[in-house]
């Protein structure tokens, strides 16, 4: 992973403002769910930087794989536009937007 894929997945939620990403990862070993909506990126299972420069998703990281969410997102009851979506999926998604 690194910082260009996490921007990429950033900017396609500003493309599509009603969608939510939800991307499980692997960091430093450890699995983590990140949910990004309208450009930002934070984590559902660790802390997030204040700082919104500071990624999020960083370099080293492996991501398991993306769901695709209706916004607004409700963590009791989402509403799946697609879910369990490999990088190799979601990049084919980001090339039909040109990102």
């Amino acid at each position: 992973m690194d910082d260009l894929m996490a921007r990429r997945l950033e900017q396609y939620t500003i493309k599509r403002p009603q969608e939510v990403l939800i991307v499980k990862a692997e960091i430093d070993g450890e699995s983590n769910k990140i949910v990004i909506f309208k450009g930002f990126s934070s984590s559902l299972t660790g802390a997030t930087a204040f700082d919104p420069d500071v990624p999020v998703l960083p370099a080293g990281a492996k991501i398991v794989s993306i769901d695709r969410v209706a916004s607004p997102y409700n963590p009791d009851s989402p509403r799946y536009l697609q879910q369990g979506l490999s990088w190799e999926t979601m990049e084919s998604l980001l090339s039909e937007l040109g990102i």
